[in-house]
């Protein structure tokens, strides 16, 4: 399997987000969240490009994150950033799924 451009992507976006949330509101928790967050999808999407069975870090990550910010989306009704990112990680759990239980017809072992 090749490169995981989209977990890349979506690591990245999570990196950026946290940076841009210091940038406009001196928020030293974005930085450390947004930095600590796509640190670990950066190192699942090497391994998901590596071994694609490997997907069990970046779906951990991005549960975990979904929930943090899908619950800041509901109690805030913002829907950037937090909306955002609760989108962003419900759809790379579903990818994720997808591919685990075999309905991509790339099913993991």
């Amino acid at each position: 399997m090749g490169v995981d451009y989209i977990t890349y992507a979506y690591a990245a976006a999570v990196a950026v987000g946290g940076v841009v949330g210091y940038v406009k509101a001196g928020s030293v928790p974005s930085l450390g969240a947004g930095l600590l967050f796509g640190s670990l999808l950066g190192l699942g999407a090497y391994q998901l490009s590596a071994n694609p069975s490997n997907y069990y870090l970046t779906l951990g990550t991005s549960t975990v994150l979904g929930g943090i910010m899908g619950m800041r989306f509901l109690n805030s009704g913002k829907f950037m950033p937090p909306g955002l990112i609760a989108v962003l990680s419900l759809g790379m759990v579903a990818r994720l799924g997808a591919r685990a239980t075999g309905l991509t017809g790339n099913k993991v072992e």
